[in-house]
């Protein structure tokens, strides 16, 4: 009885141990590397620009207004066409000034007149007075009457030439060459009662301003690394750029005008007034568009994509992988952009490579599949695209 139940006891454990066997599972195999894509840090001499929005505007813009009061007789000009200085714009109707002028000079005449009689008085009482034929009162009522015949004669004249004037007005011409907008005013409208009314205004647009407000930040860059041309006394500098709303790039490239005498306290920003020549009439008035002033040419920078820079709170970090495929992330010091591209200042080395593609998947010391990233998002060929 012994032996038999010995033999099931180990008939049970050798059941037993069988059953912990089946169930124990293979190990997982090791999780594959995770993939990121990388590119070089390269090595390029690049030009750093101002980029800078703004809004053309006429190198002046003169207001065309009635001087006068009248009916607008006719309109001889053809909306949004060239002037020239002293072409006819508008007449008024002269009838009525005319008749005006025609009074002040009947006055006139008649105060000449009122003043030869007054002279003629001071002449015959002078020597009558001197005899005690006249008295000395008369005398000098005769030379009040002649001091006053003098001042009415000046006042009608003053009216004369008044009247002449605005009878000139009631021809309106352009003062200026430049691009005429359209009418205000139809023929038959009544003008200039109470106010100089609009009629048009006419902006010279060759050259062509092009207004911008920069930060406080650009304008810095721009002074320091463009003393002369940030001086207002120094309107130099030439060779900026301008891009226009359709993307393309002006043909003619301009200069610094001028820069504003104050930061505009509700905006933060300082206004540059930009020149470029326009002969060809392309830009107008309230067009918009982005100018480019080169600040400098940074001879050796080092430059990486901009997807390759992560920011924290102001700090930048990139994630460098080694030779060995492992990953190490460092604080850089940042630069300007250019392009799609930014310049590193400190914390990276010519030739190391850097992710631009999966960095949320990887840590500090990890080991990863570092894969070239595609041609368009190499540093190398975002530098190329901007110079040219």
């Amino acid at each position: 009885m012994r032996i038999h139940a010995g033999a099931t006891y180990l008939a049970a454990l050798l059941v037993a141990a069988g059953l912990s066997v089946a169930c124990e599972k293979p190990a997982p195999p090791p999780a594959a590397p995770t993939e990121v894509y990388v590119t070089d840090v390269v090595q390029q001499d690049v030009p750093v620009y101002l980029d800078l929005v703004g809004q053309a505007r006429g190198s002046q813009d003169v207001e065309i207004r009635a001087r006068v009061e009248g009916f607008l007789e006719s309109v001889n000009f053809r909306e949004g066409s060239l002037v020239r200085r002293g072409d006819l714009l508008y007449t008024i109707d002269r009838k009525p000034l005319e008749a005006i002028l025609a009074g002040a000079k009947a006055d006139q005449a008649a105060a000449q007149a009122r003043l030869e009689k007054a002279n003629n008085d001071v002449a015959r009482y002078t020597p009558l007075a001197a005899k005690q034929a006249v008295s000395q009162q008369e005398l000098d009522n005769a030379r009040a009457a002649q001091d006053a015949a003098v001042a009415q004669l000046e006042a009608t004249k003053a009216a004369v030439e008044k009247s002449t004037l605005d009878l000139s007005y009631t021809r309106i011409t352009s003062p200026i060459d430049g691009l005429v907008g359209t009418t205000e005013v139809k023929a038959g409208n009544l003008v200039g009662r109470g106010e100089s009314t609009l009629l048009t205004t006419i902006s010279q647009i060759d050259p062509i301003l092009f207004q911008v407000a920069a930060t406080e930040a650009d304008y810095l860059r721009f002074a320091k690394r463009q003393p002369a041309r940030a001086a207002a006394d120094a309107p130099t500098g030439t060779g900026i750029q301008l891009t226009l709303a359709d993307g393309s790039t002006y043909s003619e490239t301009g200069k610094v005008n001028l820069v504003e005498r104050a930061v505009d306290p509700t905006t933060g920003t300082l206004g540059l007034e930009l020149s470029f020549a326009n002969r060809d009439r392309l830009i107008r008035p309230g067009q918009y568009g982005r100018a480019r002033i080169l600040l400098e040419t940074k001879a050796g920078a080092l430059l990486i994509p901009q997807r390759a820079v992560q920011e924290l709170q102001s700090i930048y970090s990139v994630a460098v992988v080694d030779a060995s495929n492992k990953v190490a992330f460092r604080t850089v010091k940042v630069g300007a952009r250019v392009g799609s591209l930014w310049i590193i200042e400190d914390g990276v080395k010519l030739g190391e490579h850097v992710v631009v593609e999966g960095l949320q998947r990887i840590q500090d010391g990890m080991t990863v599949v570092a894969k070239p990233a595609p041609p368009a998002e190499t540093a190398a060929a975002a530098a190329a695209s901007e110079a040219k």
